[in-house]
């Protein structure tokens, strides 16, 4: 995860307030005769944001928009995409979505949207009915409108996300709950290992496993042959996970990393970024009984004066840490420590 930065950070929007401006915008033409050159929609939250419409098209039956998404100061793989919104009149009772080219689809159960609807999240739906209701309530016309929401190169931008371990086949999601991206979510990461347990979970996916990086990762996953959405992208955020999995349990957790991430567990960190945890250098001698270690500079060189002995001493508290915080859910837990270079270091559990 990126560190964030010292100075004022400049927040952006969702691709679900996008759509949703993109499809007021689209109406405005389809019922109104023309295009304007900016559009206005009211979030969840009542902030009004403004947009300029980037991209336009229409036909006799249909208009289009497009929203260049603006992340803000966010590191956001979606920042700069083109959002688009192709409406029409339905012959369907309200408002139908439908998946245009890079939008993916739902595969597997556990997501709230159903499987085979295009992935297109329950409050951009919800935003993108309510402006259509607005402008149908403008323009006396019925408010049963296709919609069609795509996202030019989002197919190659959704390998850099989660949806494909998630089951989202096709392209990337239209999210948001708020319309708002905020630089340097940790709720926006925490929400996606929810949502990784909740499809491990309807899937019947009955082990699953949490490491802080790719190279724990990959270690773990070949350790145990996990599938992909078995694999929760944990990160930093230990708490988020096993907070998450005391409600929603599983039988089995693994949790992998490298020998500085686990020894902040071991003492008790629930966030094992730099910026928000440290390694207790004094405290770590006592655990390997080894006073030299209390100089060393940082946990892998504790590990390079103590030795194996304070690899298994971080993965038996790390271990018991999460044992506890986990209770009283009934999961079996496993720890796996490993070197930079991916090397088993110790295990427990």
């Amino acid at each position: 995860m990126n560190r964030k930065p010292e100075t004022q950070l400049r927040r952006g929007w969702t691709t679900g307030a996008c759509a949703t401006a993109a499809t007021k915008a689209a109406l405005e033409c389809l019922w109104g005769g023309a295009f304007a050159d900016t559009v206005t929609i009211t979030l969840p939250k009542g902030e009004t944001p403004t947009f300029p419409l980037a991209d336009t098209d229409k036909g006799a039956t249909w208009a289009a928009v497009g929203i260049t998404k603006d992340a803000g100061d966010d590191p956001d793989v979606t920042h700069g995409a083109l959002v688009k919104v192709r409406v029409s009149q339905s012959k369907t009772a309200g408002v139908t979505f439908f998946a245009g080219d890079g939008v993916g689809t739902i595969t597997k159960p556990g997501l709230p949207i159903s499987v085979g609807e295009p992935a297109i999240n329950p409050v951009p739906r919800q935003m993108i009915s309510a402006v259509v209701a607005e402008m149908a309530s403008k323009f006396d016309r019925p408010g049963d409108v296709d919609i069609t929401i795509s996202i030019p190169g989002g197919q190659a931008l959704a390998q850099k996300t989660w949806n494909p371990r998630l089951g989202i086949t096709g392209g990337l999601s239209i999210l948001g709950t708020t319309g708002i991206v905020r630089p340097f979510s940790c709720a926006a990461w925490i929400a996606s290992i929810h949502r990784g347990v909740d499809v491990a979970r309807a899937t019947g996916q009955t082990h699953v496993a949490g490491c802080t990086g790719a190279t724990s990762e990959t270690i773990v996953q070949g350790l145990y042959d996990l599938p992909d959405h078995a694999m929760l992208d944990m990160g930093d955020f230990a708490g988020g996970l096993m907070k998450y999995l005391r409600k929603h349990p599983v039988a089995r957790l693994t949790i992998g990393g490298g020998i500085g991430k686990m020894t902040k567990l071991a003492q008790g960190a629930m966030d094992l970024h730099s910026a928000r945890s440290q390694v207790d250098l004094v405290a770590l001698a006592a655990l390997a009984d080894t006073p030299a270690v209390a100089d060393a500079q940082t946990a892998l060189h504790a590990y390079q004066i103590a030795g194996p002995r304070l690899a298994k001493a971080v993965a038996d508290h790390a271990l018991q840490r999460v044992q506890d915080f986990l209770h009283p859910a009934d999961i079996s837990v496993d720890i796996v420590v490993i070197d930079r270079a991916g090397a088993i270091l110790a295990r427990a559990g």
